[in-house]
């Protein structure tokens, strides 16, 4: 049995940083788009929500070192 909840436990233990990751990444997105929401000009609204609605992964693929 001890086998066994360590083969459930192992795996969540290792997804959590994933998870807090990507979840401070989305709110600091959301804050972003907030900010974007205070500015005037639509040219510079529109290049702002861009940056801001990046999705995780492609951030992700961008900025980790090791997949390049």
């Amino acid at each position: 049995m001890r086998a066994l909840s360590s083969l459930v436990v192992v795996p969540l233990v290792l997804a959590l940083p994933a998870c807090t990751t990507q979840r401070a990444y989305d709110t600091a997105q959301a804050y972003q788009r907030n900010q974007c929401g205070r500015i005037p000009d639509k040219a510079e609204f529109d290049r702002c929500m861009s940056g801001a609605n990046t999705p995780y992964d492609a951030y992700k693929r961008k900025t980790d070192p090791e997949k390049k």
